[in-house]
């Protein structure tokens, strides 16, 4: 492809499936940095990551330069279950709000995994068949990526190894029962079956978890059992590639229905909805063809952008992953046990640290109780249930078109409704029930995490 602004029509088939992957690292300036090693601080080779993932998927977590990628057909097949998915206009919410803003989401929870994980698991899955694996290891944090892991691994035959972190394994009994009708074998995380897990519980005895945690884990166990490979639901850029599905479909709709963006949302753990969502707008914006204001939303619990620092660090708790240049609360870092369990990872990935470092995106971070208002005012009147990840991209949606409202701007709002939140009813239980807090770590808890990131100047 050239540099020329691409036609959206032509990612697509008549089904307006999308027909390529959009890697926007093709046309970032500055490139995400790489991934280092942590014994020698070089970056990862190829084949020191074939050890870790499928050998497909390494090629494409390397790859900064090609624009598009083709989808294979087995894994289009798949996506035609449930894709393309909806682009809605909020217009009750528009209503209710009294705001001259057009608001409209994308809706990603229109398949059984309830969230846009599956996006990205049936193609990790499809490698992972192709190259001949028994089965994969993972992590999961709020469940929507080990229940859409599980679904993928059952429709091609492959062993799936899960490990949850423990205050959403135990807070979300439901969406683990989803995995194990899948077939997944389900295990708590930090757990007593992995040398790595046993070394966290001795570190931080009675610890509710962190996705951090639970990489270590699912990495310790790929990496010592033959025919295992890890996989990962979000952070890495392989997954952002995978997940740009999302926005290709937002924008082939928004050409289609002469629809023109100006504020896009996304809410933000790992970067995986996030990214996905704003791949193709982002696109333009890098080529000069066209400008777009990005939000992305963080917990304040766990505020890795609009707190954490932006540096070399450690992927899991564990410390035996690769280093990834990325904005971090530190690998040590622990959130406190909210119930927006997809957004609790330490860190965030490259690709959206980069952007973000470089001043083309925004961040904002909101705590529990308004996101959870949010949430119930949007079930309330636009008649879906969200899921709490994706009531942070809500609540900012709203605070964004009251803006409008008193300012008399008529803009047009997208923001990613990333799942349904039908299996977070604990949480939903404490808010109207008055027992949900809004924690903010302060300046000495961030700095106990600040002081793990290793001193790596490249």
């Amino acid at each position: 492809m050239s540099d020329h602004k691409i036609p959206y029509k032509i990612y697509l088939e008549e089904n307006e499936i999308p027909r390529y992957w959009y890697n926007v690292r093709a046309d970032m300036k500055n490139k995400p940095a790489p991934l280092l090693n942590p014994a020698t601080l070089k970056p990862m080779t190829a084949e020191e990551l074939g050890a870790v993932f499928c050998d497909e998927l390494v090629s494409q977590e390397l790859d900064d330069a090609t624009r598009l990628i083709p989808i294979p057909e087995e894994i289009r097949q798949f996506y035609a279950m449930y894709r393309p998915s909806p682009l809605m206009r909020a217009y009750r919410l528009e209503k209710a709000l009294g705001t001259p803003a057009k608001i409209y989401y994308k809706f990603e929870g229109n398949n059984t995994s309830g969230s846009h994980k599956l996006n990205s698991a049936i193609a990790q899955a499809y490698y992972a068949k192709k190259q001949g694996l028994k089965g994969v290891t993972t992590e999961t944090g709020a469940g929507q990526w080990g229940t859409a892991l599980a679904m993928a691994c059952s429709y091609f035959g492959l062993d799936c190894k899960v490990f949850m972190v423990k205050v959403s394994y135990e807070q979300k009994p439901f969406r683990r029962e989803v995995m194990r009708t899948y077939g997944a074998d389900v295990t708590p995380s930090p757990s007593t079956t992995t040398e790595v897990g046993r070394k966290i519980l001795a570190d931080h005895p009675g610890t509710s978890g962190s996705l951090g945690c639970a990489i270590s884990e699912a990495v310790e166990v790929a990496t010592h059992t033959p025919g295992y490979r890890y996989v990962l639901g979000s952070v890495l850029n392989q997954v952002l590639l995978h997940q740009s599905v999302i926005g290709l479909e937002t924008k082939a709709a928004c050409d289609k229905y002469d629809i023109h963006p100006d504020i896009i949302i996304g809410c933000a753990g790992g970067g995986s909805n996030l990214g996905g969502l704003i791949a193709p707008f982002m696109g333009e914006k890098l080529r000069g063809e066209a400008n777009y204001r990005f939000i992305a939303v963080e917990p304040a619990s766990c505020p890795s952008f609009t707190r954490g620092r932006f540096a070399y660090d450690y992927c899991d708790t564990g410390m035996v992953c690769p280093l990834a240049k990325m904005y971090t609360l530190g690998s040590g870092f622990i959130p406190a046990p909210n119930h927006a369990g997809g957004l609790r990872y330490h860190g965030m990935t490259t690709t959206l640290s980069q952007l973000y470092h470089d001043g083309l995106m925004e961040a904002t971070s909101v705590v529990q109780t308004d996101v959870f208002k949010a949430a119930e005012q949007f079930a309330r009147i636009e008649g879906i249930l969200p899921a709490p990840e994706s009531s942070h991209a809500i609540r900012v949606a709203i605070d964004e078109a009251l803006r409008c409202k008193e300012r008399g701007e008529d803009k047009t709002i997208v923001f990613g409704l990333t799942g349904t939140g039908y299996f977070d009813m604990t949480a939903y239980e404490k808010f109207h029930d008055g027992k949900m807090t809004d924690y903010i770590p302060t300046d000495e808890d961030l700095a106990i995490g600040f002081a793990g990131i290793p001193s790596i100047n490249l």
